[in-house]
């Protein structure tokens, strides 16, 4: 029998032979993700501590954005990813308001355009708070890809082509739909706008013509067609606040969740009924319909809606400050002006970046 002085001793060296031994696994190692962004653009990005960008993450994100069989399915009548929906060339939104199976969608597609700095929850009401979920709910809703989350981990566990990405991202090749949320998550929080001719403006690269200038002013002012409260300017580069309004569309708020899917079925607020986010105004022209309900084919329709449609109810958003008037008022030559402003906030950059694109092609 060992003393309790030997006994101890022999535990010490056992401790340090066991530590000693090398570990033959190597270290995961990625590489983390960079952005470039203007020295005016919001510091602060809302990336999940346990979901950091990294150039592995991003990539393998790519990949499955683009990748049809994210339904599940492989019949090549039976495909469908993000990309359905969420299109380069329309900047990450589209026109797309049915799912797999042929139901329709509640609302129209949201541009997936600078969401990293989106501290609200996701899609129209903000519903969703973990944008990794995002890849399950569309995998299961009806009105999406209508699919099975098992089915879908079964059939990329069983691609080859794979096996590298998810070492590479994840240090394992094994598949979970965790691990793709978070890839796919990783991928559009590494979407960012920022080079349209209006951001040129204000790093001193080029000026606006009188008419644009104009617009800007009507779009910065009160007086004028009183957008930057909602939509933000100087303050928000990002051309929305990313908060919910009740912006004077309609006088009824009652009904089941499925008539609405509005603010209020996601807080209970009274004063949320009938609230939706406001959306980025970053490369809308032609990229209509708009609203969440789609219910405005042109950009000219919305300016003509806040010039003389604007309801005033018991709902509408305070900010909505000529709603007593049904409107603002605009005059012709201020509509175009207007019209002139929305245009430099195209950046058709995103739709030609190569960052973004399709691995497939």
């Amino acid at each position: 029998m060992l003393d309790n002085k030997n006994a101890i001793c022999f535990l010490i060296v056992l401790f340090l032979a066991v530590s000693c031994i090398p570990d033959d696994k190597p270290q995961h190692i990625t590489s983390p993700y960079s952005f470039s962004l203007p020295e005016y653009f919001p510091s602060i990005m809302n990336i999940p501590d346990n979901n950091q960008l990294t150039v592995e993450g991003v990539e393998l994100g790519r990949h499955l954005f683009y990748d049809g069989r994210l339904s599940g399915r492989v019949d090549p009548d039976s495909l469908m990813c993000c990309a359905t929906c969420h299109i380069q060339e329309n900047f990450f939104d589209s026109d797309v308001t049915v799912g797999l199976t042929g139901n329709e969608t509640p609302h129209v597609p949201m541009a997936l355009v600078n969401i990293v700095f989106n501290n609200n929850g996701y899609l129209w009401s903000g519903a969703v708070e973990n944008i990794e979920d995002l890849l399950w709910m569309g995998v299961l809703a009806p009105h999406e890809m209508d699919g099975d989350t098992a089915r879908v981990r079964q059939l990329f566990d069983s691609l080859p082509e794979y096996d590298a990405l998810f070492e590479d991202a994840f240090g394992s090749p094994d598949v979970t739909i965790d691990k793709m949320g978070k890839a796919i998550a990783q991928f559009i929080m590494s979407i960012v706008s920022y080079n349209s001719k209006f951001d040129k403006y204000l790093r001193g690269e080029i000026t606006l013509s009188e008419q644009e200038l104009l617009g800007y002013e009507l779009f910065m002012t009160e007086e004028g067609a009183d957008c930057f409260h909602c939509h933000g300017g100087n303050a928000s580069p990002l051309f929305t606040t990313n908060l919910f309004y009740n912006n004077g569309k309609d006088s009824l708020f009652t009904g089941e969740y499925e008539d609405f899917r509005d603010r209020y079925h996601v807080t209970f607020k009274e004063s949320d009924r009938g609230a939706y986010r406001s959306p980025t105004l970053r490369n809308i022209y032609d990229r209509g319909p708009y609203m969440h309900d789609g219910r405005f084919a042109t950009v000219r329709e919305v300016i003509d809606f806040y010039s003389t449609g604007v309801l005033l109810t018991p709902y509408t958003d305070v900010l909505m400050h000529h709603a007593h008037e049904g409107g603002i008022h605009l005059l012709p030559y201020e509509i175009d002006a207007l019209e002139a402003f929305l245009h430099t906030l195209e950046d058709e950059t995103i739709a030609n970046d190569n960052r973004y694109s399709s691995p497939f092609k």
